[in-house]
């Protein structure tokens, strides 16, 4: 048996989805994503849940991480619930019901230059 990778229980503090200009590819859309490696033999099930300062909680929204795999999961993407509203401060917690490793990257492409920042969520389990 592999020694499992990660934890159950993440946490990105800092959130907030660039308004994007019109006209960009889906490449170069200013985002926000939660990127999840499950080196583990099971799909981990992950619940996220949205945290705002002027508004209630978000969630959950639901995503499958298949076994061996990885995912860049867009909050962009997320609309079920309810979509994450553009230029909203927000922080999410991640729940998993097996360990894995999420890194948070953000790329912002309203100007003329690209900015992308990215760190390892912190993990709280």
């Amino acid at each position: 048996m592999k020694t499992p990778i990660g934890k159950r229980l993440w946490v990105i503090p800092e959130g907030y989805l660039p308004p994007d200009a019109p006209g960009k590819s889906r490449a170069m859309q200013s985002h926000e994503a939660a990127c999840v490696l499950n080196a583990g033999e099971t799909d981990a099930h992950l619940r996220l849940t949205l945290y705002f300062a002027d508004r209630p909680p978000a969630g959950p929204y639901l995503v499958t991480v298949p076994a061996q795999r990885t995912l860049h999961l867009r909050f962009n993407d997320l609309h079920d619930p309810a979509p994450v509203p553009p230029g909203a401060d927000y922080s999410s917690v991640i729940q998993s019901d097996v360990p894995v490793v999420v890194q948070h990257t953000r790329l912002d492409s309203r100007g003329d230059r690209l900015a992308l920042m990215t760190t390892l969520a912190y993990g709280a389990d």
